[in-house]
């Protein structure tokens, strides 16, 4: 009998890329010498197969059908449930389809399982659930879910295991008739049909097949929980993330705002960001995440502006402090957090060109909320401008005012994408005085304007710098 052939690729142990060729730069992470031979044999495929070969219930995909008709393909509407969890549910679009198989990953400590704890919660009241753990304790993990987080499980429904080996998860689900499972995480799993260590290409790749193969052919709702690699990107082989539906990241801001954004959603899109904050008893949704970058503050201080940005699908109040003072040394000292470095500077050269305002100062430039914009975001220029104003003149600014514009390098404003959006969103929070670049203001922002509510047009920064005075 012929030996089975062996497919070799070389991949980036960093961050999982796969090459054709030996190179010694990884393009995809840059990282140097990361890159190794890979040998998959092809008898891959009927390990897979032999790991799940059981009487198939159907289900999302169900068992394969065969060649078929275009008019004899019956199309089945995706089915939703709640996770519970309200951000959640709006990052997967409207709730979690069943029968499909998520990628959650972030980095240590960013909440990857007291997240999906809540949502075992949940799904046990509906279905049978079990959570595999094979990074921590069975007696870790319940101490979590019942003294810390004090959830309630359905006991009836619900079952917990602490097993790595990916034959003995698939022997559970079929044995106890599960329909929604969570695998912590992937990279701790081995499966016995092939070699190398957990964590490997080898290994991730096989186990991940070997659970997607389980539960398109009986129906089973699938999470996965991924590693990060140091550049907080997901670890492991790219084709990991064309086995699954959608791929969610958490992100995390400061010590307890958390970001979901999702990269693949084949039943929503990506746009939707979902905010959550880390409490003592678990992840929290935040419906109002505007609430979270403001201060918050009753009095009213000298150096602080509002702007709008647009984070995903969702406009977002944030809140922008500028302190300037004299300079105590040889030269001017530029501190930025959360600001890009290259607008304040040229916004601090056009105050001094256009505006006739002295920006030989000391300053220092936040976000509230430990938010980071990138570079490419010009909508807070204004907003930026104005904090600064404020702290050189010692004079807070008018209260209730909301700043939404671009600083152009001649000292007009100029108008930024789905302004009107934004204008509602700041309205919507009682703000009373909006001001927005002249050219994008028309009359039309007014039917979303209640009594005492303004939208103030300007067209450079001089008229900008009069409007504060």
């Amino acid at each position: 009998m012929a030996k089975a052939k062996t497919k070799i690729a070389y991949v980036c142990s960093e961050c999982g890329a796969d090459f054709t060729k030996w190179q010694g730069q990884c393009s995809e992470c840059k990282a140097w010498n990361t890159i190794t031979e890979f040998r998959e044999p092809t008898s891959t495929t009927k390990s897979v197969n032999a790991a799940v070969k059981r009487n198939s219930t159907g289900g999302y995909a169900g068992p394969s059908v065969g060649v078929q008709r275009i008019n004899e393909v019956q199309v089945e509407n995706a089915t939703r449930v709640s996770t519970g969890l309200s951000e959640l549910d709006r990052v997967l679009g409207g709730g979690i389809t069943l029968g499909s198989v998520v990628l959650i990953s972030g980095d240590p400590g960013s909440g990857k399982t007291t997240l999906l704890t809540k949502v075992a919660e949940v799904m046990s009241q509906t279905m049978n659930t079990l959570y595999v753990t094979a990074e921590e304790s069975l007696s870790q993990w319940a101490k979590r879910g019942l003294e810390r987080l004090k959830l309630n499980f359905n006991e009836a429904q619900f079952m917990l295991s602490d097993t790595d080996s990916i034959e003995d998860i698939v022997d559970q689900c079929i044995e106890n008739n599960i329909k929604f499972l969570i695998a912590d995480s992937i990279q701790a799993f081995e499966s016995n049909s092939v070699d190398g260590s957990a964590g490997g290409v080898t290994q991730v790749k096989t186990c991940a097949k070997i659970l997607n193969r389980l539960c398109k052919q009986h129906g089973i709702t699938l999470i996965l929980v991924g590693q990060v690699n140091k550049n907080s990107q997901m670890a492991g082989p790219q084709t990991l993330k064309h086995i699954i539906d959608t791929a969610i990241h958490i992100e995390v801001n400061d010590a307890s705002v958390r970001i979901l954004r999702a990269d693949k959603n084949r039943f929503g899109d990506t746009e939707q960001v979902g905010i959550f904050q880390m409490t003592e008893f678990g992840m929290r949704s935040v419906d109002n995440p505007s609430r979270l970058f403001l201060s918050g503050s009753e009095e009213h201080f000298e150096g602080s502006a509002i702007s709008v940005i647009k984070d995903g699908a969702r406009n977002l109040l944030i809140e922008i402090q500028a302190l300037a003072t004299e300079v105590e040394g040889e030269k001017s000292i530029r501190n930025c957090i959360g600001v890009s470095y290259s607008r304040l500077s040229l916004i601090t050269a056009v105050l001094k060109k256009h505006g006739g305002i002295p920006t030989y100062y000391d300053i220092n430039i936040s976000l509230v909320g430990g938010l980071k914009m990138a570079d490419s975001e010009t909508s807070t220029d204004m907003a930026v401008t104005a904090a600064l104003l404020s702290s050189i003149n010692s004079k807070p600014l008018p209260e209730d005012a909301v700043f939404i514009g671009e600083v152009a390098l001649t000292g007009e404003l100029r108008q930024v994408p789905q302004i009107v959006p934004r204008v509602r969103e700041a309205l919507s929070h009682g703000k009373k005085q909006i001001f927005i670049p002249a050219v994008a203001y028309h009359k039309s922002m007014l039917q979303f304007a209640q009594s005492g509510q303004t939208i103030q047009p300007l067209k450079n920064i001089k008229e900008l710098i009069e409007a504060l005075n």
